[in-house]
């Protein structure tokens, strides 16, 4: 089974506005988002990117009180649907999910990813 790839938003940011969100794709196939992250995407989704939410939102909403909405809401979600890879570039989201255990990378991890299988 492949792992679930949950991406924040500042690498869906940062790879449209260098037109190269389809590296994404390239590398993971499905990216699952939350609608959090969507709404401060803004923009319209391909369809290999899913819309997926945290049930627990009292854990979510905790999470706020520290880090970012979205990435509380990236958090909140690898945690609850468990073996995920999360793609975050915020230093104290990093922190949160490197002390739950939940493995990370970032925008320009992705981007060394894609470099080495080209």
């Amino acid at each position: 089974m492949q792992r679930i790839i949950i991406s924040d938003t500042s690498c869906l940011i940062i790879l449209d506005k260098v037109g190269e969100t389809e590296i994404l794709k390239t590398l993971y196939g499905e990216i699952s988002i939350t609608s959090t992250i969507a709404q401060e995407f803004g923009k319209a989704l391909p369809d290999w990117i899913t819309i997926k939410d945290a049930t627990n939102k009292t854990y979510e909403n905790l999470l706020q009180t520290s880090i970012d909405r979205g990435e509380a809401s990236a958090i909140a979600l690898a945690v609850e649907l468990g073996d995920c890879l999360l793609i975050l570039d915020d230093y104290k989201a990093r922190i949160f999910a490197s002390s739950l255990q939940l493995r990370f990378t970032g925008t320009f991890g992705v981007l060394i990813a894609a470099k080495l299988i080209k």
